[in-house]
């Protein structure tokens, strides 16, 4: 990845395979990273426009709208103007995503620092992981009580991981850009804001635009990177998809000296049984979203540089925005409510991965010679920056304790031995009966403790409410 890895820049040719049926993106859209040089696909400057056709120097990188009217030849200034354009004229919501998607799919069309290049699925990789994904779902069979949850089971090429990703992104990321876009219209006092109000338009375009590019970049880098569709523990492709992707896969396992069918049936396993959890658990997936949203929330945005920047924005100098939005844009809030949402995300999170961990590994143990090189393999992968840490840290901030999937794995694995698998599956029927942060910790006072029948309550509950409406309704009737 270059140094710049969010920049605006002429988009590169997709390759005529990278996927099946879609055409090219038309071209005008933000550049991601040019495919070499460092290793951290999201660099130090998330919200940077590097990259800029004849842009090729230091200094260039440091002031590039200031490049934009130097030493740009004609036909890459025409180019500049037009993607500085696109920008300032987007009137949607707090992303662009038409721009997401964009430099998302050019990152991908650029491959990966390994050189491995995006290819269309052929049928005898479609086969492979239908077959891996079937037989995942009658291995998980005998160790939970969860029924399959996969409908379907797809091989996606990385260019169809990010077109069938990019709803559930936008669900994660909107609410955190919405409280940025809302800091910009506010920066001015409300009599000036009626008549700056192309300025304010010109601000939440470029905000949009900015995110835009964040996000197209964070997305195109995971997808050189991710194995299915689960991979940062939460629901991100359609419901009741299994999917996997083969490039990646044949990447993962290149050298840990595993048989290749081996690797894939291993992630398969882990593919099918989130599927499992999410399709049979109603509530999760609202759980987990909604404890983004509830952390998005107590995130303050810094508006004085917001406004100090309105106040010396030169129209031909509009990087001095850039600037003020990259020192210290999001300062979570010290207070009770933010520190309670970051651990509920954390938790579940944790939850949801150390019961997959728990329960791949109870039906591949003595089924796969690999299981357990396999599965160390992935939770070292989860602690040294994989996925899901590297795409919260990138999008909102936030960085995900991957040391509590050991230990939520080791509570399932407790809860299986006390109380079977039904027992241990029965906690998934209401959020309150899943274990805390704190039963991480001493997972054997949690699994010992009695714990209430929620779906017991549930049903007094409802019975009770019945039975008011009844009364209510005799108290009209007699009236």
């Amino acid at each position: 990845m270059s140094d710049t890895p969010f920049g605006f820049g002429l988009p590169p040719e997709e390759p005529e395979n990278g996927d099946e049926g879609k055409k090219k993106d038309p071209a005008g859209g933000g550049q991601g990273s040019g495919g070499q040089g460092g290793e951290n696909p999201f660099g130090a400057n998330p919200f940077g426009f590097g990259g800029l056709p004849g842009m090729g120097g230091p200094g260039g990188a440091d002031n590039p709208f200031a490049a934009m009217f130097g030493s740009l030849n004609p036909n890459d200034l025409g180019a500049a103007f037009q993607q500085l354009g696109q920008m300032l004229s987007y009137e949607g919501g707090p992303v662009n995503w038409d721009m997401a998607k964009q430099i998302a799919r050019q990152v991908v069309a650029q491959g990966t620092p390994d050189g491995t290049k995006d290819a269309s699925v052929g049928p005898a990789e479609k086969a492979a992981v239908e077959e891996a994904v079937r037989l995942a779902d009658l291995w998980l069979d005998g160790v939970t009580s969860l029924p399959s949850g996969a409908s379907t089971s797809v091989a996606w090429s990385r260019a169809e991981w990010v077109e069938a990703t990019l709803p559930a992104w936008q669900q994660l990321v909107d609410p955190v850009a919405e409280r940025v876009g809302a800091a910009m219209g506010d920066v001015l006092p409300e009599e000036m804001q009626a008549m700056a109000g192309p300025l304010i338009g010109m601000m939440r375009s470029m905000g949009g635009a900015m995110f835009g590019q964040q996000i197209g970049q964070a997305v195109g880098a995971l997808a050189g990177e991710v194995v299915g569709s689960t991979d940062v523990g939460l629901p991100l492709g359609p419901a009741g998809k299994a999917a996997l992707l083969p490039l990646n896969i044949e990447s993962f396992g290149k050298d840990l000296g595993v048989p290749k069918d081996e690797v894939r049936l291993y992630l398969a396993l882990r593919e099918a049984a989130h599927q499992r959890l999410f399709a049979h658990v109603p509530w999760l997936r609202s759980h987990l979203f909604g404890a983004v949203e509830g952390y998005a929330r107590g995130i303050k945005v810094d508006t004085s540089k917001l406004e100090e920047a309105v106040g010396q924005l030169d129209p031909t100098h509009p990087e001095q925005l850039q600037e003020a939005l990259q020192q210290g844009m999001f300062q979570p809030e010290d207070t009770p409510e933010q520190k309670a949402a970051l651990a509920r995300l954390e938790t579940a999170l944790a939850l949801v991965e150390g019961w997959v961990d728990a329960v791949v590994h109870e039906a591949a143990k003595s089924r796969l010679t690999s299981a357990d090189a396999l599965r160390e393999t992935l939770r070292r992968r989860r602690a040294s920056g994989g996925p899901a840490e590297q795409t919260f840290a990138t999008l909102i901030g936030l960085e995900l304790r991957p040391r509590r999937l050991r230990d939520a794995s080791r509570l399932w694995a407790s809860l299986t031995d006390a109380r079977g698998v039904d027992g241990r599956d029965d906690l998934w029927e209401h959020p309150d009966m899943l274990p805390t942060a704190s039963d991480l910790d001493d997972p054997d006072g949690f699994v010992h403790r009695e714990h209430l029948d929620f779906s017991e309550i549930d049903k007094m509950l409802g019975e009770a409410a019945r039975g008011d409406g009844d009364d209510e309704g005799k108290d009209d009737g007699a009236k």
